[in-house]
């Protein structure tokens, strides 16, 4: 038992197990009726600060955040770092979110930190919420690891997100900017950027993904002028993509030539961005290689995001639940050429089910509905009813197994699993060694 436990249960606290720990996080609010960050500061001071002792490449935008922080992580731990990454949300367990080198923290450190945090929680005064409690974690987790390097991930935003209280930023990444969240970030993308380049510290380097909106573009340059920091965008001119087998992809760009483990356009861009970001960290003192980039952006691995769980059948799974994220899912399947689908969807109701449904419509021939397992889900009857206005040959199922194992038996020229997280997380669980959803 951690040595900062056995202080703790020396004073008559109580000790949080595994599930325990967990169960605790999820009943924490998501939200604070204001935004701010004195209350992660407080919580932060009571725990010695941990995030002060730890270096960071801090990543916020609207997509790409989660694949720009694992292949970042794989070249960095290829370069022989000790690399923490922090992922939200996760897919198929909660440990996902706290990795160093590409390992998950232990079931026990992980309780022996929640229950510190919860000590130190219940002193606050008001509650903390469930995302500043995670980061929380990771801060700590990071720092008592000794870890070289944390590429750290934004939840919502990035002004007021529970992950900006570090102080030493070397690098700060933009993703893609696209219209999320609206009614807390702005009804514009400018509005966005600008909330998203909260994470910019003053001389950072600031690296933006190449095909930015222009309006969201001209806010991320402003930002970083005014904090005087340096501002990298990879040229798209410079960016050359490739086809190659089915969902596979080559970038060349920079002098390198990088096979991609993610299928898409948007991908590249991402990778793109690594490169920028691995090459700025030199400047930092950071020894990252020809070698270690090939190598890490290669081997990097992300469930759920345009994954080929099988090339025959083709099953392709997709946690894209935001108008940029679909679209980049149906223009991934035009490139692949991919139509007659059967595709299992379910949505959340603040997730513009509507629009999903539209664009995918092209690629499905049959389409089943599931609500996912989350209060703010569609009902599957709800989501059928609205798909059939773009694919006539829609109906509910009662589960997400009986309609992945009615899409698996079903002739068709693949399968696609998509709309939600939460849904990829429970068809991913499902998923066997066997090419074949799990027969019950």
């Amino acid at each position: 038992m951690p040595l900062y436990v056995v202080a703790f249960v020396k004073k008559g606290g109580i000790v949080l197990n595994y599930q325990q720990a967990v169960e605790w996080v999820h009943s924490l609010g998501r939200m604070a009726a204001t935004p701010g960050l004195e209350r992660m500061r407080t919580l932060m001071q009571l725990l010695g600060n941990p995030q002060h002792k730890l270096k960071f490449v801090h990543v916020a935008g609207t997509n790409g955040k989660g694949s720009t922080v694992v292949m970042l992580a794989s070249v960095l731990k290829y370069a022989g770092y000790k690399v923490g990454a922090n992922i939200s949300p996760y897919v198929l367990e909660f440990r996902e979110r706290f990795q160093i080198n590409g390992e998950m923290i232990a079931k026990e450190e992980l309780a022996a930190i929640f229950t510190q945090i919860k000590q130190h929680a219940a002193t606050l005064g008001q509650p903390i919420l469930e995302f500043e409690a995670v980061t929380a974690a990771a801060f700590v987790y990071f720092a008592r690891a000794g870890c070289n390097i944390v590429c750290l991930e934004t939840g919502l935003g990035g002004r007021w997100d529970a992950t900006n209280i570090v102080n030493k930023t070397l690098v700060a990444c933009i993703t893609h900017i696209g219209y999320d969240h609206t009614e807390l970030l702005g009804n514009t993308l400018a509005k966005i950027a600008a909330e998203k380049c909260g994470i910019l510290k003053k001389g950072c380097t600031v690296v933006s993904y190449p095909a930015q909106p222009a309006e969201a573009a001209a806010e991320i340059a402003r930002q970083a002028e005014q904090l005087e920091c340096t501002l990298l965008v990879p040229p798209l001119q410079e960016i050359h993509y490739y086809k190659g087998k089915p969902f596979e992809r080559t970038l060349h760009y920079n002098g390198y030539k990088l096979h991609l483990p993610f299928a898409g356009l948007h991908q590249a861009y991402n990778a793109a961005v690594v490169v920028q970001t691995a090459q700025a960290l030199g400047s930092y003192g950071y020894t990252i290689t020809d070698n270690h980039l090939i190598k890490g952006i290669e081997t990097a691995t992300f469930p759920a995001r345009i994954e080929l769980l099988s090339k025959n059948p083709l099953v392709v799974l997709d946690g894209a639940h935001n108008e940029d994220s679909v679209i980049a899912l149906a223009n991934t399947l035009q490139e692949e050429g991919v139509q007659g689908l059967t595709a299992v969807v379910g949505a959340l109701k603040d997730k513009e089910a509507d629009k999903m449904l539209k664009l995918l419509a092209p690629f499905i021939s049959t389409l089943y509905t599931v609500q996912v397992n989350n209060p703010r889900a569609v009902s599957a009857p709800e989501l059928a009813a609205m798909a059939k206005k773009y694919i006539v040959n829609s109906s509910s199922m009662p589960s997400v197994k009986a309609a992945l194992q009615q899409a698996m038996v079903l002739p068709s020229s693949g399968v696609l699993v998509c709309g939600s997280l939460y849904l990829a997380a429970e068809a991913r669980a499902l998923w066997s060694d066997t090419n074949q959803f799990k027969q019950f």
